[in-house]
């Protein structure tokens, strides 16, 4: 007699690969009505699914077309089912399965995308933190700058791409509105929450690399050359998502890198 980790194990198997019989578990009057209810259970199941992918990721969704989408976002249901009851963290490992997805590799960015769609709902639903006040780097002594070390929001993500992924994530987001866009420019991304609204915002990748290097643990004078900690701090007190200083440092836990970091 299978263990009930067998029977659940099968029953998720084909739930969703439709060229994977029906378990042996399935009973009912007939077999061939419970068939037919399993089937109606795993159409609402990947359509479900589907709709959830669409719901994360509006802009991919434009780029690529509802067809190309409905496809590519069944192919990634079909082998990742999610983990969490949590619907809010289902598609973490979408753009990555973009990346890998033959069929859109004419789209080079479209992982990327992806990302800052991902970020951005990472974003909405992290902690709440209050920013630090910008009197509060004022304070600090100019000798003790380079060893300054911050905490940085909960909510921040940083997206770095070889392709301007937040000129096209923008411009998608007022079809209407024309908005010149460089195909060689490099663009990096900043996502953040720290007030009511989630913020995304063009950065540098110099910028990128040192905010990144902050969330790390290091500090301001170990992040960026010291003659630019202007420019860095600049960002860092603009986009107020810095929650405090000190060595009490936690790493940042929701930063997506794109495959070009």
């Amino acid at each position: 007699m299978p263990s009930l980790a067998d029977i659940q194990d099968a029953f998720a198997a084909a739930l969703l690969d439709r060229t994977v019989a029906v378990p042996p578990s399935i009973s009912g009057a007939a077999r061939r009505r419970s068939d037919r209810r399993f089937a109606v259970y795993r159409n609402n199941v990947a359509v479900g699914l589907v709709l959830a992918l669409a719901t994360r990721f509006p802009v991919v969704k434009r780029l690529v077309g509802e067809g190309f989408f409905r496809a590519i976002a069944h192919a990634y249901a079909s082998v990742e089912l999610p983990r969490s009851p949590l619907m809010m963290y289902y598609g973490e490992t979408f753009p990555v399965f973009i990346e890998e997805f033959a069929p859109a590799a004419p789209i080079p960015y479209l992982a990327d995308i992806a990302r800052i769609e991902m970020a951005r709902g990472l974003a909405y639903h992290a902690a709440d933190a209050t920013p630090l006040d910008p009197r509060a780097f004022a304070a600090v002594p100019a000798d003790q700058l380079a060893n300054l070390r911050m905490r940085l929001h909960p909510s921040v993500s940083i997206i770095t791409s070889n392709h301007p992924i937040y000129s096209i994530w923008h411009i998608n987001q007022d079809p209407d509105r024309f908005i010149p866009v460089s195909v060689f420019a490099r663009e990096a991304v900043l996502v953040a929450r720290p007030c009511l609204r989630v913020k995304t915002q063009c950065i540098t990748h110099e910028i990128a690399q040192f905010i990144r290097a902050l969330a790390a643990g290091r500090a301001l004078g170990e992040s960026i050359d010291i003659t630019r900690a202007a420019e860095g701090l600049a960002v860092l007190i603009g986009a107020k998502i810095v929650i405090g200083l000190g060595d009490n440092v936690r790493p940042l836990r929701h930063t997506i890198p794109s495959a070009h970091s």
